[in-house]
């Protein structure tokens, strides 16, 4: 079963060594799941300050700066991995490094049936966003 891993924590508690870190860690983290056969991706979100909420209201698009509810805690990025159930996904969040000062909030994805299957080149790099103008 795939497992979905969303990562809550206060953007501004973590300085800029404590970020490299983190996010060193939760590349080892990465390596070791892909090992196991569990990994399915991983990514840490930009800041809050740079999300964009979409709304569709009356047939009409509504865009908005920021994220959709002002919390203490903010999304600051996810993993997504294979599970045999939810004890072994629970004991893949307690190894998340972020959840020593935020919190992961570990959900069972719905599979849905007829939907393809990822592409190789699901993974669009920087690059190739600004080469399309995205």
């Amino acid at each position: 079963m795939r497992y979905m891993m969303l990562i809550y924590l206060e953007e501004r508690e973590l300085g800029e060594g404590e970020r490299q870190a983190c996010y060193e860690e939760s590349t080892q983290l990465t390596h070791d799941l892909h090992a196991s056969g569990q990994f399915i991706a991983a990514s840490p979100l930009h800041p809050v300050a740079t999300a964009t909420t979409v709304r569709i209201r009356d047939g009409r698009k509504l865009v908005t700066d920021g994220p959709f509810a002002e919390t203490r805690e903010q999304l600051g990025g996810y993993f997504l991995v294979n599970a045999k159930d939810l004890d072994e996904a629970l004991a893949i969040a307690a190894r998340i490094p972020a959840a020593k000062f935020g919190s992961v909030e570990v959900r069972p994805l719905v599979e849905l049936t007829g939907m393809p299957e990822p592409s190789e080149d699901h993974m669009v790099t920087s690059t190739a966003r600004s080469t399309h103008g995205n």
